[in-house]
């Protein structure tokens, strides 16, 4: 007999984006997990920014859910380890419902949907529409007959009237409940930077938006109909785990990992990867704290250029991990990383010095770089990835390198996306690879594995040193 599973879940999808997601989950999940209910957050995409909102809010590690990176079967697992335990699984969408990186809708909203067998409620904007509202449910309703619509929640309402017109119009056309209709209101609103909403860690004064969003959700969203509906979820094929690559280690390694308010870009699964794989993680915070004992340093991606000053202040770290790297330490980092990696971050006016681990220079300003999905290509001398692997990532970035020497190695070609210049991304320098590209360790199981074999191999380097030292 087939083993199954069962999370109660829904989606949180739209016609379009900007048409208050974002607002409606966190308000959701606040809501729920008011009434003493586990919510286990999800967020469509490979974005960093919303799911650190939505994990402070449901007090649950947010976990990204991404058709570019995962298969179904990976999907799936996904949603039965992260929703182990939880009452109600709430997944975010991104973008419209039906968008993609291509014509099929491929990565879609839509495909995660039709993958967790999970239905969806469409967020609507409202504002100037009356009648026309059904004509765009409807079309959501038939565009793909195999992502069920659930209900709907109505947003940007004007008045008493204006949302019995479009209550009338979503149930009369399309035979579906609104289960919610929330007014006007820039209480609500959470402010963003160009990659999103502000990081969770940045500014505290921000959950006054989302403990309003929670009153505004209690108030217009009918939360025992949207219980009802993630409970009427079907339940789905027990998933195989990921093929694991690699051998544990007996003896554990130290990685030392950046995590602050300049970087705090990580998807749990790499760290969680890391430590499965046998890595003890020791968290650094870059702007105070000096460069413990560690066998190998994962610095991921964030807003270096908002605490530039403070990185700087911190000389002690800079210089250790520039002298340790000349040692041979392992070093992964990722965009924000990387930038931490050159000789000095120019932004709004100001150039801070940063490690100088490579010779070149960073400007940080409003012109996108690189944003997308990326597919890349492993060059030789790559000290993580044999020549030819494939790695599937993402990137968003408004940096762009400066001075970069002629004779400096690259680790990846690029076939999707732009990385350093276009054609090439990721530095090598000994063992350190910086790059732009952002990976998802379900994405690149062998990541965590080989990052964790090189933190092993200068362990044990490091100690035969230091044994033939003692023998003299």
């Amino acid at each position: 007999m087939e083993q199954v599973f069962n999370v109660p879940r829904v989606v949180i999808g739209a016609p379009q984006g900007r048409s208050g997601k974002t607002t409606v989950t966190l308000g959701l999940i606040a809501a729920l997990s008011a009434r003493g209910l586990k919510v286990q957050p999800f967020k469509k995409g490979p974005d960093f920014i919303d799911p650190g909102w939505l994990g402070r809010v449901a007090g649950r590690v947010c976990r990204n859910l991404d058709a570019f990176f995962m298969d179904r079967e990976t999907l799936r697992w996904s949603l039965y380890r992260g929703g182990a335990g939880a009452d109600v699984a709430v997944i975010e969408g991104a973008m419209g419902l039906f968008d993609g990186v291509d014509l099929a809708g491929s990565g879609s909203t839509a495909e995660i949907a039709k993958a967790l067998a999970a239905p969806v409620l469409l967020v609507v904007n409202a504002v100037r529409m009356t009648r026309s509202i059904a004509a765009i449910v409807l079309g959501c309703q038939h565009f793909d007959p195999e992502v069920s619509i659930g209900g709907v929640i109505l947003n940007n309402v004007a008045r008493p009237r204006h949302e019995r017109m479009l209550r009338a119009a979503v149930e009369n056309f399309c035979g579906l409940p609104v289960v919610g209709a929330l007014p006007k209101n820039r209480a609500w609103q959470i402010p963003d930077r160009h990659l999103g909403l502000i990081p969770v860690g940045e500014d505290d004064r921000l959950w006054q938006a989302i403990e309003a969003a929670r009153a505004g959700a209690e108030e217009h969203l009918d939360l025992d109909a949207i219980l009802a509906i993630a409970r009427a979820a079907p339940p789905l094929p027990l998933p195989a785990p990921p093929i694991e690559t690699g051998v544990r280690l007996t003896e554990p390694v130290r990685i030392g990992v950046f995590r602050d308010r300049a970087f705090s870009f990580y998807y749990p699964e790499n760290l969680e990867a890391l430590e499965e794989a046998g890595a003890r993680l020791v968290f650094i915070d870059a702007l105070h704290d000096p460069l413990p004992e560690v066998d190998a340093v994962y610095i991921g991606g964030g807003f270096p250029e908002v605490f530039g000053a403070e990185l700087e202040a911190n000389r002690s770290l800079r210089e250790a991990l520039r002298s340790r790297v000349e040692e041979g330490l392992p070093v992964y980092a990722e965009c924000g990383g990387l930038i931490y990696l050159s000789r000095s971050l120019t932004y709004a006016g100001r150039r801070f010095a940063m490690a100088g681990v490579f010779p070149f220079d960073v400007t940080v300003d409003n012109e996108p770089r690189g944003h997308g999905y990326m597919r890349l290509r492993a060059l030789e001398g790559n000290p993580y990835f044999p020549p030819g692997r494939e790695i599937k990532g993402h990137e968003f970035h408004h940096s762009a390198l400066a001075a970069l020497p002629p004779e400096g190695r690259f680790g990846f070609a690029v076939e999707r996306g732009y990385g350093i210049d276009g054609t090439r991304d990721g530095l090598v320098y000994k063992n350190v690879l910086g790059a732009y590209c952002h990976i998802h360790a379900l994405a690149v199981p062998d990541w965590a594995v080989v990052f964790v074999g090189k933190a092993a191999a200068y362990r044990d380097q490091k100690r035969s040193k230091n044994q033939a030292l003692a023998r003299v």
